[in-house]
């Protein structure tokens, strides 16, 4: 009789330990979670793992807290990339960068993860977390235990882009992310293809250089170099460049209408400039042409038209420009007369 009582003790502690080995099993340790991760990551390019609503699930919901991991999400959404205003390529784009330079900087960390969730792919996850609205990015800290108490992202951080992400994960978890590191505008195999046909072509740029068949021994394009210096220069373009001058702006009493001139001597709109650049432009072609394209003209009859016709329009230029300087400075230009001639 006293066999039944130890039987059954038994079988109870039997039944106990198969209920905590299954209970253990299915749920993973956080060094099974974290191995996992690291896994993932090491198989993303720029170490951006792809989580869908399983995967949010496995690492975050049903984790317990606090988890010895914090995961930057970065929530895309396939169908809204090709619009320009939310930019989410290039800040996808920004964002990869972040992930990989923090990689390299930290490449024993396992503190912060990077990850994407897309939303034709995750909109449970899109629901959990709160977000109705893109761009968007959200960090989940250790002691999240609500998707969404995670700390979102403010707009003003994806300014700079991924310099100014590298700000905010810095300030929320303490972690050094380091210089950001971009990759070189060419690719290595690119810089070799370069070298490769600028060696090829050496012979024949020498020919070239040689026998003065480049664009450097052409006239017309020293020509063209000089006018657009002369209207550069003549323009003010400089001057706008310098003072961030705007090409125009809003009339304060009508928003609709646009304006071009602004009168007074303060402030010079960079319509003005190219507007007298080009009157400028007009005067010089002209005298350009009558020194050296219409005195190689024998009839004299055309020779005294066109000449006409360039002082007709020399005055009118040099006249337009006399009256805008007279309307936004005051200033009055007066002819002089010796007093022989009065």
């Amino acid at each position: 009789m006293a066999t039944e009582p130890s039987i059954a003790t038994s079988i109870l502690l039997l039944v106990l330990f198969l209920t905590t080995s299954t209970i253990s099993s299915a749920s993973p340790s956080s060094d099974d979670l974290v191995a996992e991760l690291e896994s993932l990551r090491a198989s993303s390019p720029s170490g951006v793992i792809h989580l869908n609503d399983a995967s949010v699930s496995r690492f975050l919901s049903t984790a317990s807290t606090p988890r010895p991991y914090s995961i930057l999400i970065f929530f895309d959404a396939s169908q809204l990339r090709s619009k320009p205003e939310l930019h989410l390529r290039e800040l996808r784009s920004e964002f990869g960068i972040l992930s990989d330079s923090f990689s390299k900087h930290n490449p024993t960390s396992s503190r912060l993860f990077f990850a994407e969730i897309e939303f034709m792919e995750s909109q449970a996850s899109f629901a959990q977390f709160g977000v109705n609205s893109l761009p968007h990015v959200r960090l989940v800290e250790p002691n999240h235990r609500a998707l969404k108490d995670s700390d979102p992202m403010d707009q003003g951080y994806f300014s700079r882009l991924a310099e100014s992400m590298s700000e905010f994960v810095e300030s929320r978890t303490g972690l050094e992310v380091g210089p950001i590191i971009r990759p070189p505008p060419l690719s290595r195999s690119q810089v070799v293809a370069l070298v490769v046909i600028f060696l090829i072509s050496m012979p024949f740029m020498v020919k070239k250089v040689i026998q003065g068949e480049t664009l450097l021994h052409d006239q017309k394009v020293w020509m063209g170099l000089a006018i657009f210096v002369y209207y550069f220069s003549v323009s003010g373009t400089m001057h706008g460049i310098i003072r961030g001058s705007p090409l125009f702006v809003r009339d304060r009493n009508d928003p609709d209408r646009l304006v071009f001139f602004y009168e007074g001597s303060g402030m010079q709109l960079g319509a003005e400039g190219f507007a007298v650049g080009f009157l400028y432009i007009i005067v010089g072609l002209m005298i350009a042409f009558v020194t050296h394209g219409l005195v190689r003209v024998r009839n004299v009859v055309t020779q005294r038209m066109f000449m006409l016709v360039a002082m007709a329009v020399g005055f009118w230029a040099v006249k337009k420009v006399i009256y805008l300087d007279n309307w936004k400075t005051g200033y009055a230009i007066h002819t002089y007369w010796p007093k022989r001639w009065r």
